[in-house]
């Protein structure tokens, strides 16, 4: 064994010899694994091993394609027999709702260039005769799905990581990691092969310049080892195997189809051949934990009791809508521990503050997304960039303030829903109120719809009349005429909404303006002043979207604020401490929710703060883009003349003990005025009434400033700044694809339904009408009275007249490109 290597792999699962096997592949040949025992013996020995490619996220559902389609490849040059049976799939659908979801699975599908097809209960029937078709509605076909050998798949990634260089090393656990004086890592490790008998033997230890905590069952232990708590929970899964079946010869003998893997949404239950028998799982609503504190470094490759109390009601429903089972007896019950994260999603990338460490981990589905995990960390590893869009996977969209008990909380809730439909505009309840703002119980006293973004709940409307919750749905909530209202109120007389949820960092020191200049695309404003930038990776891709506001004080000494999304807060300070000098010149605070605010909009908004403030607020002296501190009413704050609604408006900051203060005199002072709340529900409506994108739809790593219709903020003669040459050459070449908007007749009464994300856009032209692009956002712009949609079309199609349709909710609806924002398209009304 070494005792150096540039990058050790830490876990022997599927998930990390995936990781080897890229990393070798990616030409990185100084790299090894460690495993405390057998290659699998965690979580990986016992799955399933189904593999599927449908995903909420339609980019996790790309990579789960990829994974699928990459085990040929490493069972030819392995050599080792992967044990893969493509068989295809079936979603099952018991109800309306259910089969929506399914054309909406389906519609993504389109431009994402999968083989799927809706089909009929009958038609299901027909491919799979074990399924009773009077308990559905409907299915989607999917051709890449089946399962795998999952010790196979295993030992192939490992077998062909060898091949090319990379080392793998057996019965070797990393009991303690340390930051060597150089900043590399020392991995502190011993022999295990005879840690049974009591018997330990010190290997001393590994230094490497990078380590991928790929350590499954026991990567909170790794991750503690730096002081890390991970975002992880083990859950007890359970799933039957079958006496043999007789009828599968007669199936075999009869159909066309080379196997079958079944996924039953109303039942919660997954079904497939297993040999002679067959595979029946569940995931039942009322999961247990596994070692919810710690996990005993001695469990290996067993497994846990089985509980088929806990999983009966399942069982009944799978029996009935599986009456084969109700004919054939239980040969065996397997119960073992599976690690999931608070959302369901892996936890993979860089770890902010540690340079060198990364996570590969919480990988629950790791026969579908292993290979996907493995590729974009070695992309990430080697390049700087993972080359796909990772968002829903990145360890940074959870921060600090997902504690052990949250994540508890969420992934029982997790587990409990992991074939259950969660609606566009569902919140779901458990671990809420986690944190909340210090005008919280005001704004539940106003009838608030809440719900949670980093752990924060936010106002998304307010209810009127009645208990305020929202009706989920596909279609129209009961919180439409609600939030027109809320539009109205903006833009006739005035309106407030809550900006504590956004991002916001504090950035001195005497190279602040510097480092700054030399980390964003656009020029840096000077004191008192606001600018739009974007932040651009390596690449030159988009990677932040900010706010950034510059204060001196009266020695001249500068400080700068920078406000973006709150949900991008970790991903954008790991990203800041990553490109910080070390030479102390430049000093960040991440002001997180210490740091409170209120924005009001709308044209009487001048007049209300006018009431609350001592200085000069016409246009002339505080216009568009102006920033200054200052007080409103007794409390001191940072005023910036902008808002996200596009009108007339104001951004008040102010540390948190005095927000109810400010609350309450803007109320007072806008009384006279019908002051109202407005929630996000309504601040997306009027931002696409200007047709505006946001922060991890529109703009997101994938996508370049000049798609993106940004590229007037990225200034290619301001000198150095991250991502300026690869920015240059991609403006000199041109975009492949723009950024565009659309209104569309999304019909009338409860059929009506607006585009949420994802929807493929269809263009009529010489060849046809095809699938050109996707909707990134939309929704109802209320006060334009259109059904708009944004999202990215080829270049050649950005100027077309069309015909445009886009498919909402499995039905076709004519679109319309505009070619300006329907509201205010020349900008007076923010500027006035």
């Amino acid at each position: 064994m070494k005792q150096q290597a540039q990058v050790v792999v830490i876990g022997g699962g599927v998930v990390g010899a995936s990781v080897l096997y890229h990393l070798a592949l990616a030409g990185w040949t100084d790299v090894m694994m460690v495993e405390r025992r057998e290659l699998t013996h965690g979580s990986t020995w016992h799955s399933a091993g189904g593999m599927h490619t449908l995903n909420g996220d339609p980019n996790v559902a790309a990579l789960q394609r990829y994974t699928v389609e990459l085990y040929e490849k490493i069972q030819a040059e392995s050599g080792r027999d992967c044990g893969i049976h493509m068989t295809s799939g079936l979603q099952l659908a018991d109800t309306p709702e259910r089969m929506d979801y399914l054309r909406m699975a389906h519609a993504r599908g389109r431009y994402l260039g999968m083989e799927t097809e809706l089909i009929s209960a009958k038609e299901a029937h027909e491919m799979v005769p074990f399924l009773d078709p009077s308990h559905f509605v409907g299915a989607m076909w999917d051709r890449h799905e089946g399962h795998v050998d999952p010790s196979g798949v295993t030992h192939a990634y490992a077998e062909a990581a060898k091949q090319r260089g990379a080392e793998v090393n057996k019965y070797v656990w990393v009991h303690d990691i340390t930051r060597a004086a150089d900043g590399t890592w020392d991995l502190h490790v011993h022999d295990t092969r005879g840690h049974e008998r009591g018997e330990v033997e010190d290997l001393g230890v590994i230094n490497c310049e990078h380590f991928v905590n790929a350590g499954g069952l026991w990567a909170r232990e790794v991750g503690r080892m730096t002081g890390l708590e991970l975002p992880i929970l083990a859950m007890e899964h359970m799933y039957l195997i079958t006496e043999e079946v007789p009828q599968l010869a007669e199936w075999r003998e009869q159909s066309t189809m080379p196997g079958f893997h079944v996924v039953d949404l109303g039942g919660e239950i997954y079904m497939r051949e297993e040999g002679n028998s067959l595979l029946l799982g569940t995931y039942e609503r009322g999961g247990v934990p596994w070692a919810p504190h710690t996990t005993d470094w001695n469990f290996g490759a067993q497994l846990l009791t089985p509980d088929l109390e806990r999983i009966a009601d399942n069982l009944e429903v799978g029996f009935q809508h599986f009456p084969i089972f109700q004919e054939i007896g239980i040969k065996d019950t397997i119960n073992g521990p599976f690690t999931f994260a608070p959302d369901g999603n892996p936890l993979i990338g860089p770890v902010k503050g540690q340079p060198g460490h990364w996570l590969a981990c919480g990988v629950m589905a790791g026969l579908s997304q292993g290979g996907g995990v493995g590729l974009s960390m070695a992309n990430w590893m080697t390049d700087g960039d993972p080359g796909f869009d990772v968002w829903g996977m990145d360890n940074a969209r959870f921060g600090d303030w997902a504690t052990p008990r949250y994540t508890n909380a969420k992934v029982r809730e997790n587990y409990g829903r992991r074939f259950r439909i969660t609606f566009p505009n569902e919140e779901l309840p458990d671990a809420r109120d986690h944190m909340v703002s210090p005008i919280h119980g005001r704004l539940d006293d106003l009838n608030a719809v809440w719900g949670a973004s980093y752990g924060l709940e936010v106002p998304l409307w307010f209810q009127t009349e009645g208990k305020a919750e929202e009706t989920v749905t596909f279609r129209r909530s009961n919180a439409f005429e609600v939030v027109a209202d809320e539009v109205a109120a903006v833009r006739n007389s005035v309106g407030m909404f809550e900006t504590t949820g956004y991002a916001k960092y504090e950035i001195t020191g005497p190279g602040a303006r510097a480092w700054l200049d030399h980390l964003l695309s656009n020029t840096i404003p000077e004191p008192g002043r606001l600018a739009l930038s974007p932040m651009l990776n390596r690449q030159g891709r988009i990677i932040g979207d900010f706010t950034v506001g510059a204060l001196a004080d009266a020695l001249g000494t500068e400080r700068f604020m920078i406000f973006g999304s709150g949900s991008a807060q970790q991903y954008h300070e790991r990203w800041f401490r990553q490109e910080m000098p070390t030479n102390g010149s430049v000093h960040l605070r991440v002001c997180g929710n210490e740091l409170t605010g209120l924005s009001i909009a709308g044209p009487n908004a001048r007049a209300v703060i006018d009431e609350l403030t001592d200085f000069d607020l016409s246009n002339e002296a505080f216009g568009f883009l102006d920033f200054r501190d200052s007080f409103v009413g007794s409390v001191p704050a940072m005023i910036g003349r902008v808002t996200f609604t596009g009108d007339l408006g104001y951004e008040i900051w102010c540390a948190a003990s005095y927000q109810p203060q400010l609350f309450d005199s803007l109320m007072a002072a806008g009384a006279d005025h019908d002051i109202r709340m407005f929630g996000g529900r309504a601040l997306d409506s009027m931002r696409f009434d200007k047709g505006w994108g946001s922060w991890a739809t529109e703009y997101r790593p994938i996508y370049d400033p000049y798609e993106a219709n940004m590229g007037w903020m990225v200034k290619l003669d301001k000198g150095e700044f991250i991502g300026r040459d690869a920015a240059a050459a991609l403006k000199a070449a041109g975009p492949k694809r723009k950024l565009v908007t659309f209104s569309m007749d999304a019909g009338t009464g409860e059929d009506a339904a607006d585009c949420i994300g994802n929807e493929p856009v269809w263009h009529h032209g010489p060849d046809g009408r095809t699938v050109v692009g996707w909707v990134t956002s939309g929704g109802y712009a209320h006060h334009s009275d259109m059904s708009m949609a944004v999202g990215y079309v080829p270049t050649e199609f950005a100027a077309s007249e069309g015909p445009w349709e886009i498919e909402v909710v499995g039905v076709m609806r004519t679109a319309t490109r505009l070619d300006e924002p329907p509201f205010d398209p020349t900008g007076a009304r923010m500027r006035s």
